[in-house]
């Protein structure tokens, strides 16, 4: 009898540092064209880093240079607050 155990990826918020499955985060990619974005597919190209869903988690992502330093590339502000702007609609604490 073979069960269906297939591998869950998981990935690590860059903020709470907790390990999560790949489907339970939100991906934030650094494209070719500079900019920082949220890839809710989690398939364009470019260096990824992820975030909890958590309002939380996205305001200490963004504070500093955590962001920055993880993608290897140094946010515009304009870049920064549309992040913000989105980390706005998120929900709060768990």
């Amino acid at each position: 009898m073979k069960l269906d155990s297939r591998h869950i990826p998981q990935r690590t918020c860059i903020a709470c540092r907790q390990s999560r499955d790949k489907k339970d985060l939100v991906r934030l990619v650094h494209t070719k064209d500079g900019i920082v974005e949220v890839d809710s597919s989690a398939k364009k190209s470019g260096r990824g880093a992820y975030l909890c869903p958590k309002r939380d988690c996205w305001e200490l992502g963004l504070k500093g240079s955590r962001l920055d330093y993880t993608l290897r590339t140094k946010l515009s502000h304009d870049n920064r607050q549309a992040l913000v702007s989105y980390a706005d609609k998120l929900p709060g604490r768990d």
